[in-house]
């Protein structure tokens, strides 16, 4: 039997179907009982049913000052997705920074926050994430939010239980069970996965950002390591082991160039941050826009740093030339520090990518800088973090 009484496939069907009318909330927007059984395939006594009961825990509601017709009978009242109090936690950790973002049912971002970490240019402990989690998490529930779940977004591979962090070299952290050690600080009162800050990132900009339009996007970080996430027909693409879009470690930088895996000519040894900074002959701040936004400062008025930043445009034109000869995405998203400086960078990128992919004359890949931050992963995690409860997975 399920926790609500009912035979276990009755419930798991039950909780499905909830999934697939929140699901249409969100995608489509407000929608009278009966067209939610006519978007959904459900009888409308079953939709009724859903509507009920998220209305009693505070994920719908139902507008009576706003009925709509419907058909014959009495007007039908818009039922709306709500859930200002069910949220999805977000987290992201980086080299410079962690972060974190809750979003509630409707996708409405709640909280937002970024700390650098405590020594600058060190690899992060955990100790810095378990503070901001535990701290956000706390305000969160004192002010009678709900956290459902979280999600960290980290620089690296992660673990097919997506509850450890494989290889992260950036960080120098490797087979880290980092979910068991925030759950720990939890109290284990929220459960927690981990995924890759690419596919994050990848996912925030197909529901948030500047891919919405769009159904095969590709999504490349701009940090210390370069990462890419890939969405295919509305999905991330994964992989055989959950570690496609590792594309910073291709070998098709400066061959010379050592990279944080110890490897020479990754290509994020070519277009990552440091190397950026390398290039530009400028010291690093404490999140990488603000060092890109001290970078594109200077190029304004230094032609030497502008042709360092266009010579880095070829590099990344080179390696999206060859991603997109695979993947053929509609859309290349450029995050972290390559927005600041989109403007010096996009232009050379553009034009090698138009040179290098062969089909180029048919279909060229429209790069579009992103327009969320660096919460972008954080954003993308929040999301993940409620995607249990779209699926049903997770009953309210």
């Amino acid at each position: 039997m399920s926790p609500t009484g009912a035979p276990a496939g009755t419930e798991q069907v039950r909780r499905q179907n909830t999934g697939l009318v929140l699901r249409s909330l969100r995608a489509e927007g407000p929608a009278t009982r009966t067209e939610l059984a006519r978007r959904t395939g459900l009888a409308k006594a079953t939709v009724g049913t859903i509507v009920g009961e998220l209305a009693a825990v505070g994920a719908v509601t139902e507008d009576v000052t706003a009925p709509t017709a419907s058909g014959r009978g009495r007007p039908g009242k818009p039922v709306t997705l709500t859930g200002e109090s069910i949220l999805g936690l977000g987290l992201e950790v980086n080299v410079d920074y962690v972060a974190a973002v809750a979003i509630d049912l409707a996708g409405r971002v709640k909280v937002v926050e970024t700390r650098p970490v405590a020594t600058a240019g060190q690899p992060p402990s955990t100790t810095e994430l378990v503070e901001l989690a535990t701290d956000v998490r706390t305000s969160l529930m004192d002010s009678g939010h709900t956290v459902v779940r979280a999600t960290v977004a980290v620089p690296g591979l992660v673990a097919h239980d997506n509850r450890t962090v494989s290889w992260a070299p950036n960080l120098g952290w490797g087979g880290r069970e980092l979910a068991a050690e925030l759950e720990g600080a939890f109290g284990h009162a929220c459960p927690t996965t981990i995924d890759n800050d690419a596919n994050c990132a990848a996912l925030a900009e197909a529901s948030h950002g500047v891919a919405r339009d769009v159904q095969n996007s590709l999504y490349l970080t701009g940090t210390i390591g370069i990462g890419a996430g890939i969405v295919q027909r509305g999905q991330l693409l994964r992989g055989g082991s959950g570690f496609a879009g590792e594309v910073g470690h291709m070998p098709i930088g400066d061959p010379e160039a050592v990279c944080g895996c110890g490897r020479l000519g990754c290509w994020e040894a070519s277009v990552g941050l440091r190397a950026m900074l390398v290039a530009v002959g400028m010291d690093e701040h404490a999140t990488p826009l603000q060092t890109a936004t001290a970078v594109a400062d200077r190029a304004a008025t230094d032609e030497a740093v502008r042709a360092a930043l266009e010579d880095l445009g070829h590099h990344l034109g080179r390696g999206l030339a060859t991603l997109a000869a695979v993947l053929d995405p509609a859309v290349i998203v450029l995050g972290g520090y390559f927005v600041p400086l989109g403007e010096y960078v996009v232009p050379a990128a553009s034009a090698v990518l138009a040179e290098r992919i062969p089909s180029a004359d048919i279909h060229l890949p429209e790069i579009r800088l992103s327009t969320l931050g660096i919460h972008a992963a954080a954003l993308g995690a929040a999301e993940d973090a409620l995607a249990d409860v779209f699926t049903g997975a997770v009953s309210l």
